[in-house]
């Protein structure tokens, strides 16, 4: 800066130099009598030179005279100044100079020059040459004399600058860093633990791929079957096997802060738990693992498995270190999709855009809220993308937060639901304070202000300060190519059998796997109970079982604690469907339900749910215009029902997989609906 200034100076000084004559050549004089610095001395004066003891008018009196001789040169004795070069006259050949008038010594007297300001000056009645001078040789010498200066200038100020830097420098610890007005995103950096690889066991009997719950699932099984079984979890993520559930549900209701910093949540009828599904020192450590007479569960966090030897039975990590196992199961899970148009924005957009997924993003959202969070976008329609948008907009009720819901689908959770119901849907989700813009995509991104301005297909613009995209997930099949596994071309994921085996000792599960299902032919599944169901299968085959894949997963979905659902099965919008439906009571809520059986994980509250006895008349339908409080919706291919979803009707899923498993065609599903009590008040 101050380089840029002291430029801008010079450059000004050097036009107003030019532009005036006048005060060029009084800059060309100036520099021409200041080349002494008084370190010589003047010659002795003549005897018959004017005094200043004469009055200023007796110079008119004074007599010409012949000019003296000139001066002859005079080395200068100061030795820390270099030599004065001669002064060249410059004056022409043909100059002649009028003759001085002669002078008497003692004729004037001595007068401050202030008394003679109004009158002109006497100087101006000297003899002035009657040739012009010859200026290039001092105008050369000016800009030589200019340039010079200018030059020691800028590096002076160079100089100046750095050493001023360096001190800053030099008083500011490395480890401090300034932050700016503007709050920067938290860049997630996962620990290794254990830090180094050679802690790791090099040989274990059952290795385990990712941290998920299909692997928390698979050594549960293992260790009940055989309880001094050693598992090594290897995992990309930096906690310990966790719920993922909750992160779109129960946890933006908690109001304690402590609570939430500890990954902790109320379920619906109050109960406090933790996100884990074991505490920390449930789990040995990894270095000491092989010793344990008592076997035991180890989870090396932060590593990743680049490469599997299935002949050799070799996994390699990231940094080339071998482990060799017996059995291995890979549980790799799933990325979130995210939009080419955020994906290829500029860095400024994608720090304000975020793929909801783990405790990563839901405390980066949970951070951006407490910062004073105006406007949320939520980014699709379905289960995960209507529940965050549910309980975004409860959260902010209290700070006037706005949320906005963005999708392509005429309704939420259309891929799922069937229309009527997908509408009835939408309706709720708008009660809970969202604002539903349906039938629309982002178009253009930009951002102004620290706001992002979304400009959506229908000229419509939304400003936001975060963007949530929940779009579906893609499974992690990265270890494929390397290690010479097949990927299914329909569904994706890893090919398995019935039996969730890719290779002999090699067991994959969960989101990464398409898998044969006995009763429905080859899925894929992404939901958290096949998570549960085929994990807990994968580690029951691993010991020995040699079972195949026949126990239906189910997901459920609550869109605060008044409306949830529960599903299993194939479960597509575009089958044909029957629904049958009945007035809904207080008890038909999912708080109320947790409520009652003390479990927020409804795969768990199905081993609780009692008997049902089918009931004796027929469920009372809603009228047009009524709520679809309760009811059971069928899906049908071929006139076979092939998935049921429980409209807040809880406790009834062991009855749905039942009539699964029995793969009948029914003529009449108003007496199928009647094994669910959905009458009951």
């Amino acid at each position: 800066m101050l380089l840029r200034n002291a430029l801008r100076i010079v450059r000004k000084a050097e036009i107003i130099i030019h532009q005036n004559p006048q005060i060029n050549t009084s800059y060309v004089r100036l520099f021409a009598s200041n080349k002494n610095d008084g370190s010589c001395k003047p010659p002795p004066r003549r005897s018959d030179e004017c005094t200043t003891g004469a009055p200023r008018r007796s110079i008119k009196n004074c007599k010409p005279e012949t000019p003296p001789p000139p001066t002859p040169t005079r080395e200068c004795k100061n030795p820390l100044q270099a030599p004065v070069p001669p002064r060249v006259d410059t004056r022409t050949s043909d100059c002649k100079i009028p003759p001085y008038p002669e002078c008497e010594a003692g004729s004037r007297t001595s007068t401050h020059s202030s008394q003679d300001c109004g009158k002109s000056h006497m100087m101006k009645e000297c003899p002035q040459p009657e040739c012009p001078y010859d200026d290039s040789s001092r105008q050369k010498k000016y800009t030589k004399h200019l340039f010079g200066g200018i030059l020691f200038l800028l590096a002076s100020l160079a100089a100046v600058y750095y050493i001023g830097l360096h001190k800053r420098r030099e008083k500011s610890p490395p480890s401090v860093v300034k932050i700016p007005a503007k709050k920067q995103k938290k860049i997630r950096r996962i620990p290794r633990i254990p830090l180094v690889s050679a802690d790791i066991p090099n040989e274990i009997p059952y290795l385990l791929i990712g941290g998920g719950t299909a692997s928390f699932s698979a050594f549960r099984a293992i260790k009940s079957i055989d309880p001094t079984a050693k598992v090594l979890v290897i995992t990309n993520d930096g906690f310990y096997p966790y719920m993922r559930p909750p992160l779109s549900k129960e946890m933006w209701f908690n109001e304690d802060p402590g609570s939430t910093k500890q990954l902790h949540f109320k379920q619906w009828n109050g109960t406090e738990r933790s996100i884990f599904y074991e505490p920390e020192d449930f789990y040995a450590q990894c270095k000491g693992l092989k010793e344990q007479a008592n076997g035991g569960v180890a989870v090396a966090r932060g590593w990743s498995i680049k490469k599997l030897d299935v002949y050799e039975r070799k996994a390699y990590l990231d940094d080339g270190y071998e482990i060799h196992y017996d059995k291995c199961l890979l549980a790799t899970g799933s990325t979130p999709r995210n939009l080419d148009l955020f994906e290829n924005a500029p860095s400024n957009i994608r720090e304000k855009v975020i793929t909801y997924r783990g405790i990563y993003d839901f405390e980066e959202i949970d951070e951006v809220i407490k910062d004073g969070a105006k406007s949320i976008v939520v980014i699709g329609g379905g289960f995960l993308g209507s529940e965050l948008a549910c309980a975004l907009a409860r959260r902010g009720r209290k700070t006037q937060m706005r949320v906005h819901q963005i999708y392509r689908e005429s309704g939420n959770m259309a891929k799922i639901l069937p229309e009527y119901l997908s509408q009835w849907t939408t309706e709720r989700v708008k009660d809970e304070g969202v604002n539903v813009i349906n039938n629309t995509e982002v178009e253009d991104v930009n951002i102004e202000r620290n706001t992002l301005i979304l400009t959506l297909n229908n000229g419509e613009k939304v400003k936001a300060q975060q963007v949530i995209v929940a779009i579906g997930v893609d499974p992690n099949t990265e270890l494929a190519e390397e290690s010479g596994l097949e990927i299914d071309e329909d569904f994706g994921g890893y090919l398995v059998n019935a039996e969730l085996m890719a290779r002999s000792h090699l067991w994959i599960a969960g989101d990464c796997t398409c898998f044969y299902d006995t009763q429905l032919g080859r899925r894929r599944v992404e939901h958290h109970d096949h998570a549960v169901v085929s994990g807990r299968l994968a580690g029951e085959n691993m010991t020995g079982a040699g079972k195949p894949y026949w126990h239906q997963s189910m997901f459920w979905s609550d869109l605060g604690p008044d409306v949830g659902y529960e599903a299993i099965g194939i479960v597509d919008a575009a089958l044909p469907t029957v629904g049958v439906f009945a007035k809904a009571t207080d008890k038909d809520t999912p708080k109320a339900v947790v409520t009652a059986t003390d479990e927020g994980n409804r795969a768990k509250m199905e081993a609780k749910a009692p008997p049902v006895q089918p009931a004796k008349k027929p469920p009372t339908a809603p009228k047009d215009g009524e709520d679809y409080g309760k009811g059971v919706i069928f899906y049908l291919r071929d006139d076979i029902v092939v998935g049921i979803v429980l409209w807040n009707v809880f406790n009834r899923m062991s009855v749905a997989r039942q009539v699964l498993k029995d793969g009948k065609k029914y003529k009449d599903l108003n007496e199928v609906a009647k094994l669910f009590n959905i009458h009951e008040e």
